[in-house]
C-alpha cells in the first residue's frame, strides 16, 4: 500500500489523497483552495475558469505528481467525501485526466457536483456512481476487486461519508472534515457501531482530517447552535426594522433552523444568491430540504437588486437570508454593506451572524459596529 498526499495536508483546501494497492489507485476528494479563488475574484480577472488558470494560481491540487509516479493511468475511482468546494470543487477541471475512473459520491454531493458542471458549462465523460451512506461497493480493478465501504458521519453539510478500502494489504480509512454530532438536526448520528467494528478488526492506515482537530474540546452539537439562533431571534423587537441572517450556504440543517424561527416573525423568507440556490436546490432534489416550500429564492443580480429596492421601503415585511458572514468579496452582504445595491442599512436593523466568526475584516465592515448584531458559535 502506497499513499500520496497530493493536497490539503499543508493548507485548508484543495484536498486530495491518492492510495495505491497493486496496480489500482483511488483518489479521495478533489477540492479547491478557496483563498486563491477569492483573490482571483478580487482582481476582477475576466478569464473563464480553466484547468490551466486554476493551476497557475495554485487553486487545485497538484495531481501532476501522479504522472511522475506513473499512477495516473491506474486511477479507478475519484471518491468525494462531502459537498464542500474544498473537497469537490476541482473535479470538473481534473476528471478528464482519469478517463477510466468512476466518480463516486452520495446523492447530495453528486447533485451538487452536477450543478457545478451545469453552471460552468463543463462536460466530463467519467461514469458517475451514486452511493448511499452505510453501503459497500466492489469495483473491478487490475489486481482484483476494489472493495469500498462508505460510512455515514456528520458534518456541516448533508450525507457525508468516511471511506474505507478493504484491500489485500489491509484496511485504509479516510475521514475528511467531520463533526461527531449525536443530535443532528437533519439525518442520523454517525455510524459509531461500524467504526468500532473496524477498530476491533484493525485498520492499517487512518488519515483523519478536520478543522479545529488541534483544539482540546468537544465540538457542540448543531442543536446547541439551533438554541443560540433561537435566542438571537428573540432579540428582534422592531417589526419595522430590516432583518438579515447570514450563514453558510451549504449548511442545510442551519438553514432549516433559520426558516423555522423566521416563520415566527411573520415575515416572508427570501434567500438571496447563487450559492444558496445551488445547495438548497440540491437538497430538495434528494428529498432533504423540508423547508423548500416555505421560502423564495432569488439568484440573479437584477432580481436581487429589484427585491432589495423593495426591501428598502418595506423593511419589516421580509426576512433575508444570504451569504457574506466571512466578508467574501461579491457576496450579497458584502454588496449591501458597500452600497452596491439599492438597499441601505438603518441603525435599528438587525443582522444575525449564524456562524462561528462574524466579518473577518473589521475595517472593511466598520459600518457594522453601530448596528445590533448577534454572533453564534
Amino acid at each position: 500500500m502506497e499513499i500520496c498526499t497530493v493536497g490539503g495536508f499543508e493548507e485548508v483546501g484543495k484536498n486530495m489523497t491518492a492510495v495505491k494497492v497493486g496496480n489500482d489507485v483511488i483518489l479521495l476528494d478533489a477540492g479547491l483552495y478557496l483563498p486563491a479563488v477569492v483573490e482571483l475574484q478580487e482582481q476582477e480577472i475576466q478569464e473563464e475558469y480553466s484547468e490551466k488558470l486554476l493551476r497557475r494560481i495554485k487553486a487545485i491540487p497538484n495531481d501532476l505528481v501522479l504522472d511522475e509516479l506513473g499512477w495516473s493511468d491506474k486511477v479507478r475511482a475519484i471518491i468525494i467525501g462531502h459537498a464542500h468546494l474544498d473537497h469537490v470543487g476541482a473535479v470538473p477541471y481534473i476528471a478528464h485526466r482519469y478517463p477510466n475512473a468512476e466518480i463516486i459520491a452520495t446523492p447530495f454531493t453528486m447533485a451538487f457536483l452536477k450543478t457545478i458542471l451545469r453552471d460552468e458549462g463543463i462536460e466530463i465523460k467519467n461514469q458517475m456512481r451514486v452511493v448511499k451512506p452505510n453501503s459497500t461497493l466492489a469495483l473491478k480493478g487490475a489486481s482484483g476487486n476494489i472493495n469500498l465501504e462508505f460510512i455515514h458521519t456528520t458534518h456541516s453539510t448533508l450525507q457525508c461519508i468516511f471511506v474505507a478500502w478493504h484491500s489485500s494489504e489491509g484496511t485504509f480509512l479516510y475521514t475528511p472534515d467531520f463533526k461527531f454530532d449525536n443530535y443532528p438536526v437533519i439525518g442520523e448520528p454517525p455510524n459509531y457501531k461500524r467504526l468500532k467494528e473496524l477498530g476491533k478488526k484493525g485498520v492499517k492506515v487512518l488519515i483523519a482530517d478536520t478543522l479545529y482537530s488541534g483544539t482540546e474540546r468537544r465540538t457542540a452539537s448543531e442543536r446547541i447552535a439551533r438554541n443560540l439562533l433561537e435566542d438571537a431571534f428573540s432579540f428582534v423587537r422592531d417589526k419595522n426594522a430590516a432583518m438579515v441572517v447570514t450563514t453558510f450556504s451549504s449548511h442545510i440543517a442551519r438553514l432549516k433552523s433559520i426558516v423555522e424561527f423566521g416563520k415566527r416573525t411573520n415575515r416572508e423568507i427570501v434567500f438571496l444568491g447563487r450559492s444558496l440556490n445551488k445547495y438548497v436546490n440540491c437538497a430538495s432534489e434528494v428529498g432533504l430540504c423540508p423547508f423548500y416550500k416555505e421560502i423564495k429564492i432569488l439568484r440573479y443580480r437584477k432580481q436581487i437588486n429589484s427585491f432589495l429596492k423593495r426591501l428598502n421601503s418595506e423593511r419589516g415585511k421580509f426576512l433575508v437570508v444570504c451569504t457574506g458572514h466571512q466578508a467574501e468579496p461579491g457576496s450579497i452582504l458584502d454588496r449591501m454593506i458597500n452600497g452596491e445595491t439599492p438597499f441601505q442599512f438603518h441603525s435599528a436593523d438587525h443582522v444575525i451572524f449564524s456562524s462561528r466568526n462574524g466579518c473577518k475584516n473589521s475595517n472593511r465592515h466598520s459600518c457594522f459596529r453601530s448596528r445590533r448584531k448577534r454572533r453564534l458559535a
